[in-house]
């Protein structure tokens, strides 16, 4: 099976996803820099989360690049990384819209770590239809960060019930973390050229 068609649907949900993000974002009616006040949660939300996102897209298409064929099991595991990166503008917009309180901050890292576990079965699905030798098995085999942000989610989903701003510092700590380069992929792409 082509994995071609997975990666177009792939590409334009993403790219829906972040454009409901972005309209989320209410436009002012007075043209004052007093009128952003507001609109601040909101907006450091949207940054995370379009982070976040872009983050997830990037990973995915390199592990597309690194890929020979898809199956079924694998358009099911893709589906439900899609399923819940379609959720991020819902924890986003209902972060924001609280100014960050309690139970939609711990929501926003439940959504999350359900990304983070979907996107580790979606690369296990492709092992296991990839040989060992392959370049895929080759660049994915150290999951420790992946597994890091797993345990900071963990971490940071009950914490955001006492402390909210804390749990919010731990899901830019990941963010971060992800942001500097993950040149695992890249590396073996490079070799193999």
């Amino acid at each position: 099976m082509s994995k071609s068609r997975l990666e177009a649907f792939s590409d334009g949900v993403i790219a829906i996803i972040i454009t409901i993000m972005v309209l989320e974002l209410e436009i002012p009616h007075e043209s004052d820099f007093a009128a952003l006040l507001p609109l601040v949660p909101k907006f450091l939300s949207y940054i995370l989360s379009f982070v976040f996102v872009g983050i997830y897209w990037n990973n995915h298409h390199h592990l597309l690049q690194v890929i020979k064929q898809v199956n079924g099991t694998v358009l099911w595991a893709n589906l439900h990384l899609l399923f819940w990166l379609s959720l991020i503008p819902f924890a986003t917009g209902w972060m924001g819209e609280n100014n960050f309180s309690n139970i939609p901050v711990a929501m926003y890292g439940f959504v999350l770590w359900m990304n983070g576990l979907a996107y580790y079965i979606l690369v296990r699905a492709l092992l296991t239809l990839h040989d060992k030798e392959s370049t895929l098995a080759q660049a994915v085999g150290n999951k420790r960060k992946e597994m890091t942000s797993l345990y900071i989610y963990t971490v940071a989903i009950p914490l955001a019930f006492f402390v909210s701003w804390a749990s919010a510092i731990l899901y830019v700590v990941v963010a971060v973390m992800w942001l500097i380069p993950d040149r695992r992929i890249e590396d073996k792409i490079t070799k193999t050229s």
